[in-house]
């Protein structure tokens, strides 16, 4: 039986995953929050597996307890910076570790479709729109952001977050991003291309959390059989 904890424990998302590693066999040794999360550095026990669904600022601390316990990590924490994401990589080198915006076969799937459908209607209009939770606090989502590079891997086109006043004709090339904060949402995330009298609309709905725990739940059993590297979740679950 392998073993866990859990970072983020006291969240939504920290108590539905929580709920999901035990009910797989999973023996969860702990959770750990804002007020405990420290602990992680020296006195949390061993665990095979760290699952973090917390705030960028317990990145320290869990990769501390991953190079502590050589414990493999599955991170879904959204807001970090390019510097958190480069110490997450880093620490692919000798642990196992996964990082994704989103833990959604559905949304991994958008990601494919949208890459390949700006690469055959490139030139049209693309705009970005996610909508979320009130209670979400960063914007726009790590998975508008995955989003977006997967119409524009190369990071060459102006993005503009959202449009207000006399803007002027739409700059060909510009991709608008927006949020939208509303009520309990789940996360909706849509991707227009717009072409000369005709739009494709791609879209993905979230209906409940529950989808990107069951994801997170499935890519950390497939985690612990590979070896030590940064996986992406497609490539955990597609490759």
């Amino acid at each position: 039986m392998a073993s866990a904890i859990v970072v983020g424990a006291a969240g939504r998302m920290g108590r539905l995953v929580t709920e999901e590693l035990a009910r797989r066999g999973f023996d969860v040794l702990g959770g750990y929050d804002a007020l405990d999360v420290a602990e992680l550095d020296a006195a949390a026990p061993a665990a095979d597996l760290v699952v973090d669904f917390s705030a960028p600022g317990a990145l320290p601390h869990v990769v501390a307890y991953a190079r502590r316990t050589g414990a493999a990590v599955v991170s879904g924490v959204t807001g970090l910076t390019q510097g958190q994401l480069t110490d997450l990589r880093s620490l692919g080198d000798k642990n196992r570790v996964v990082w994704s915006a989103n833990y959604s076969l559905g949304v991994a799937a958008l990601r494919r479709a949208t890459a390949m459908v700006a690469e055959a209607l490139a030139g049209w209009d693309v705009e970005i729109v996610e909508t979320h939770h009130n209670r979400k606090v960063d914007a726009p989502s790590g998975t508008a952001k995955a989003l977006l590079a997967a119409v524009d891997p190369g990071g060459e086109r102006s993005v503009v977050d959202g449009r207000s006043g006399i803007v002027g004709e739409r700059p060909a090339g510009e991709i608008g991003m927006h949020a939208l904060r509303g009520g309990t949402v789940a996360g909706t995330h849509e991707v227009h291309f717009f072409g000369t009298d005709e739009e494709v609309c791609l879209t993905h709905r979230a209906a409940s959390r529950q989808i990107f725990v069951t994801g997170a739940v499935s890519c950390a059993e497939r985690l612990l059989a590979r070896p030590a590297g940064f996986y992406g979740f497609d490539e955990l679950m597609f490759g």
